[in-house]
């Protein structure tokens, strides 16, 4: 199998199984954070929290921007092949070609980092691109192949992963808050759980028993009782449908 069709080939498994990475980094955060050291200063461990927290939601706004100004047909969550109806090459995706996994990097970093572990930050970071690189690779074949020159075009301008600003140009479908709610309260959700499991397993291996009445206890309630509503919505109502919206 040459070498190209190897990368795509892998690529698309591992596009099948991207939502998986998650559970993946919950499952290896647990014996890194028994086995990191915390006797360190308390300012240091506020303000890696807050930072961690900072990029956390930098990931979300990103992938929040992605998403709320897209129309149907991108942007989906689609797992078993590829699907694109059309390009999108305006707004966000004027500045990168994957802003969405953009926004996912930084989501996960925060989540990592809040571990405060700096070799697992390296090390997720390291697979990250090594995971997402075939995705990537695996995804723009599959849009040149089917939108030729006007892919090409597109791809030799714009950066695939870190964005340039130098050939912005206004997304030309406007931002909708509701795709944002529809489609994104169960990510919201997961990055909450984590950062709340995080801080309630360090606090059990450096204290040796558990405190369930924590801010990371209260937040996650609040954030579950919010996507609990937001599912009924969804669900039950055409109150966050749109006309054009995956």
């Amino acid at each position: 199998m040459a070498l190209l069709h190897s990368f795509e080939k892998s690529g698309n498994f591992l596009f099948r199984y991207r939502g998986q990475i998650p559970v993946i980094l919950f499952i290896f955060s647990i014996p890194v954070i028994y086995f990191t050291n915390y006797n360190i200063p308390r300012y240091l461990i506020l303000t890696l929290t807050i930072l961690s927290i900072l990029l956390s939601v930098f990931g979300f706004i990103i992938r929040a921007i992605s998403i709320g100004t897209t129309p149907k047909g991108t942007s989906g969550r689609n797992t078993e092949y590829q699907v694109a109806e059309m390009l999108n090459v305006t707004g966000i995706y004027s500045t990168m070609r994957h802003p969405l996994y953009f926004g996912n990097y930084f989501m996960w970093i925060g989540i990592v980092l809040f571990t405060l572990n700096i070799y697992f930050v390296i090390i997720v970071s390291l697979l990250f691109w090594l995971y997402y690189e075939r995705i990537m690779f695996a995804e723009e074949r599959f849009l040149e192949n089917k939108f030729g020159d006007e892919y090409m075009e597109w791809s030799l301008t714009t950066p695939a992963f870190f964005p340039s600003f130098k050939n912005y140009k206004k997304s030309t479908t406007p931002f909708s808050f509701k795709s944002v709610l529809r489609r994104e309260y169960s990510g919201f959700l997961a990055t909450v759980f984590c950062f709340a499991f995080i801080d309630h397993l360090r606090y059990f291996f450096i204290y040796k028993t558990f405190e369930w009445n924590r801010i990371s206890t209260w937040v996650f309630a609040v954030v579950l009782i919010i996507t609990l509503i937001l599912r009924t919505i969804k669900h039950k109502s055409k109150f966050l449908n749109e006309e054009g919206r995956s």
